[in-house]
């Protein structure tokens, strides 16, 4: 069972948890309606970009936060014009950034009987893992925030983990698109799916973080194979609604009605003991190490959701779920 967003099915207990959703409550037809309004916000992006983020590694300095490379010299004692700056920026990100390994998402880990792997070592090449976005969507136009929100249309619910044994009906379900920066530099499309009723709020959730040009992997809708795939322990995406029991529980989780989503899972894994999910992200379950992509107590992404009234993963008592925000704060 792959990780991705923690989008796996718990062993033994997606079986339970049908069950007890059976009986006609969320019959809903596999399809959105038609002719519903799609409602487009944009905002420019942010005139001056963050610094690029640094190089770092295992044996660099691992402070609270990291450090900016130094910009060259300017030919000439004026500042550079605001579009230059943000080409250099954007530049030096951009070379900072990998294509994915290539066994990425091929190695298949020895499962236990609750359907997860034990902890790995983190692979050399993920433990400051920036890698390429490959795009699903068209690429946005230009750098301006973009977004959209709709019925969910019929194909895209037939490659989701929607069925009607779900919590949560079609009609009740909203497709949302966003643009995200990726750990390229670059402006990219993501695709979610969410709850009607927080479609809205998302939004202006993804558009702080855009704002904040925090680095995102991957957003895509979780497909039906993903769900019960074996666990390669190396998945990133970052989603919402997925049709799937809270780990170790045999409730619904917060994800199955659409309202959680799990940001950069990777480098904010999910730990409760000895298990860590994904597997491979053990390096990242050190949060004094702070590298892209990573979510902090205070920053951006906290700051968004908070806007929202959001609760926040990381800060749990008996877990730590760093890459997990839910309207109820489960």
């Amino acid at each position: 069972m792959r990780l991705g967003g923690l989008v796996r099915r718990t062993r033994g207990v997606a079986a339970v948890v049908v069950l007890a959703a059976a009986g006609g409550a969320c019959a809903a037809p596999r399809g959105a309606s038609e002719g519903e309004q799609v409602a487009i916000t944009a905002a420019p992006a942010p005139s001056s970009p963050t610094q690029p983020w640094p190089a770092s590694s295992p044996s660099a300095s691992r402070s609270s936060s990291p450090t900016a490379l130094a910009s060259p010299s300017p030919a000439v004692s004026s500042p550079a014009p605001a579009s230059s700056s943000a080409a250099t920026a954007a530049e030096a990100v951009q070379a900072l950034a990998t294509p994915p390994p290539a066994w990425i998402g091929t190695r298949i880990l020895p499962e236990m009987p609750d359907g997860f792997a034990a902890a790995q070592d983190t692979p050399k090449e993920l433990e400051d893992r920036r890698l390429i976005t490959n795009d699903v969507l068209p690429a946005p136009p230009g750098e301006v925030f973009a977004a959209s929100v709709g019925a969910v249309p019929g194909d895209v619910i037939d490659r989701s983990t929607w069925t009607p044994e779900c919590p949560v009906a079609v009609e009740d379900l909203r497709y949302a698109t966003v643009t995200f920066w990726g750990f390229d530099g670059r402006a990219h499309t993501g695709e979610l799916l969410v709850h009607a009723d927080v479609a809205d709020d998302v939004i202006v959730a993804f558009e702080r973080i855009y704002d904040a040009r925090f680095p995102i992997e991957e957003m895509r809708v979780v497909t039906a194979g993903e769900l019960d795939a074996p666990p390669t322990g190396d998945g990133n995406n970052t989603t919402s609604f997925v049709c799937r029991p809270a780990v170790g529980r045999t409730s619904w989780s917060e994800h199955a009605y659409g309202l959680a989503i799990d940001i950069n899972p990777f480098h904010n894994p999910y730990q409760r003991n000895e298990l860590i999910l994904p597997e491979l992200a053990t390096a990242y379950v050190d949060r004094d190490w702070v590298r892209p992509g990573m979510i902090q107590g205070g920053d951006g992404v906290t700051a968004a959701f908070a806007e929202i009234g959001w609760g926040w993963g990381g800060e749990w008592d008996t877990v730590s779920d760093w890459m997990h925000f839910s309207r109820s704060g489960r």
